[in-house]
């Protein structure tokens, strides 16, 4: 099967954007290849013919064979680096109001068969000039430079993408794990610690994990006020991760602020920004973020490397943070902060995933040594957070 692809510019009066407006299309054709090794004739199918484009807002229009939801989509293109979980990556509600590309072959680079864009275009652009805003449309009726326009008026900064992902009441989250999900951990005596977990976009690996250690788990909204957490008198609070902009949710940030300090809380991914803005840090949006299985974090404290699973695409400005607020970790990538700490609040923090789901292991003492820290503070020995490691 031999494929070609097609650029065309395209004449449009788009003129707020230097970078020319260009169209690309994939023909493929089946015709046997001559001795020298060039195909005989490139003829294009007529059930291979596209129908389906992705529109970015530099101009670029990505003709290929579509399946699933039809319609007409905005959204912000990622592309994701994992080798394996498309599955997972694809439900996981942190990519709220994103079109995610994978790199990773076969899955990205050449798609599933050979009527599939090769990403690796598209990537090379993101990694260029940062995520783009895209549209994504199998409607016929409407023009490139229709999409075009939708794809230059629209922005995911600023947008709450939390509230669309969020449950809508609280419900306790009982499980039954699998014996690959089981770890070994000492349990205070007595009833399991209570935690609650806020739900900005949790993924269910985040509390299959907590259930591993023996934690009795509620899950809220969002929206559900700091008032109605602190009378349910938990052993802790955990902070998810979600999608988009921490500085849309305010009414979030005055809920962290709220319950900061007065139980051990720990926050994850979006979680770790919000815990960021509430203790009076600020948060920036990165050039086009961290999306994958394969980020090293380096621990500050130990020295350790971790290789991470990552999504996101905003950052905490560790500049910004007040004294007392301790760095723990890095992105070895690019040196931003990957995690927080703060002991006179009862506080931690990591942007990365320690559940991770898909994603390697390394990580997975993140969730302990949380719950390590909190059998710690509740004996009023706060001081000794910096220090506490996973109990045997």
């Amino acid at each position: 099967m031999d494929c070609a692809v097609r650029s065309q510019a395209l004449s449009s009066s788009f003129a707020s954007k230097p970078t020319e407006a260009r169209a690309f299309s994939v023909r493929c054709s089946s015709l046997p290849r001559s001795t020298d090794g060039g195909a005989v004739g490139l003829v294009e199918r007529p059930w291979k013919v596209a129908d389906a484009r992705l529109v970015l807002e530099d101009g670029s229009v990505w003709r290929a064979k579509s399946f699933g939801a039809s319609g007409t989509q905005l959204g912000e293109v990622v592309f994701n680096t994992s080798l394996t979980g498309y599955q997972e990556i694809l439900t996981d509600p942190s990519y709220a109001g994103q079109f995610v590309l994978m790199t990773n072959p076969h899955i990205g680079n050449t798609g599933v068969n050979s009527d599939d864009v090769d990403t690796r275009a598209i990537t090379r652009r993101l990694r260029q000039d940062g995520s783009l805003i895209g549209v994504l449309s199998t409607e016929e009726s409407k023009t490139d430079e229709e999409l075009l326009e939708m794809s230059r008026t629209w922005d995911i900064v600023g947008v709450d993408l939390i509230s669309g992902v969020s449950c809508k009441d609280p419900y306790e989250w009982v499980d039954k794990l699998d014996s690959q999900w089981e770890f070994s951990f000492s349990r205070r005596e007595g009833e399991a610690f209570h935690v609650i977990a806020y739900d900005f976009g949790i993924k269910q690996n985040i509390l299959r994990r907590l259930a591993s250690y023996g934690c009795k788990i509620t899950v809220v909204p969002s929206t559900w006020p700091a008032s109605k957490t602190l009378k349910m008198k938990p052993d802790g609070v955990v902070f998810s991760n979600g999608p988009g902009d921490p500085s849309a949710v305010p009414y979030a940030v005055e809920t962290v602020e709220e319950i900061i300090g007065k139980v051990p809380v720990f926050g994850i991914c979006m979680g770790h920004q919000l815990l960021g803005q509430a203790l009076g840090g600020k948060t920036f949006k990165m050039k086009f973020g961290h999306h994958g299985g394969n980020h090293p974090v380096r621990n500050l404290r130990s020295g350790s490397v971790e290789i991470s699973a990552q999504n996101h695409n905003y950052a905490v400005d560790p500049a910004s943070l007040p004294k007392g607020v301790e760095v723990t970790h890095i992105n070895l990538n690019d040196g931003s902060c990957a995690g927080l700490a703060f002991p006179q609040q009862k506080l931690m923090s990591l942007q990365y995933h320690p559940e991770a789901s898909p994603g390697p292991h390394d990580s997975d003492l993140g969730i302990g040594t949380y719950l390590t820290c909190e059998q710690i503070m509740m004996s009023n020995v706060t001081h000794l957070i910096c220090t506490c490691t996973i109990i045997p």
